[in-house]
């Protein structure tokens, strides 16, 4: 098995239980490109290093321009192109199949690149034994998994709206923005981007130590490139660029 690899509590778990039944006939690719922050790389090398995983990491190309005009449906050509990359991977190492975190949750989610994977032939382990996020969760923690209450994330791209074009400028203020949050103790966050305002959304408990940052937080944003700083109300919550849809 090929496990697509992003250092995720989905696929850290999967990867382990790869490794564990299969040995060496086990192996975790991680693709690194534009959308991908420096820590999370960071993060899943020290993630392998640490469980002993066998991680290979394949640099993407730049993104094309069908991708950068950010269609709804970006994340189906996306995967395509990822999935043609691990199956060359796989096949390369006589490995049977690819597979990814991919889990129940997900599929309530709108995840056109869920559709893409699936049509190559990409399997989803989790899905089959019907597990959702907060299963992989309690295995994982069960397991003695330090990572199992990693937050989730997902690429930078997630944080531009629809139709708004991807740049290379807007996806490093975005990973730079949300580094200095990290940096001040917010774990579960993200900074959307709407040109020159950065939408901040942390957990609503997180809210007034948020308000409490604003001056040093607004200072660096502009320092960024952002104009304005907004913080969302509603809080924190995946995949909120989708509620336009």
């Amino acid at each position: 098995m090929l496990v697509a690899f992003s250092g995720g509590v989905d696929s850290g778990l999967l990867a382990v239980v790869a490794r564990d039944l299969l040995g060496e006939k086990a192996h975790c690719v991680f693709l690194d490109g534009p959308l991908v922050p420096r820590s999370a790389l960071a993060e899943a090398e020290a993630m392998a290093r640490d469980l002993d995983l066998s991680l290979e990491i394949v640099r993407m190309p730049d993104l094309d321009e069908d991708f950068r005009r950010n269609p709804p449906d970006r994340c189906y050509h996306c995967k395509k192109k990822d999935a043609a990359i691990l199956k060359a991977k796989a096949k390369e190492r006589g490995l049977a199949v690819v597979a990814d975190g991919i889990n129940l949750s997900d599929t309530t989610e709108h995840r056109p690149g869920l559709a893409a994977s699936s049509e190559e032939g990409i399997v989803h382990p989790f899905i089959e034994a019907g597990m959702t996020k907060s299963d992989i969760r309690r295995v994982a923690r069960e397991s003695g998994l330090s990572f199992w209450n990693k937050p989730s994330a997902a690429c930078l791209s997630s944080r531009i709206p629809y139709g708004e074009e991807i740049t290379d400028a807007k996806l490093r203020m975005i990973e730079s923005a949300e580094e200095l949050l990290h940096e001040l103790g917010f774990v579960q966050t993200r900074v959307r981007c709407h040109g020159a305002i950065a939408r901040i959304e942390v957990e609503p408990t997180e809210m007034d130590r948020l308000l409490a940052e604003r001056r040093a937080i607004v200072a660096r944003f502009k320092e960024i490139g952002f104009c304005y700083v907004a913080l969302d109300l509603e809080g924190y919550r995946s995949g909120s660029m989708d509620e336009v849809l």
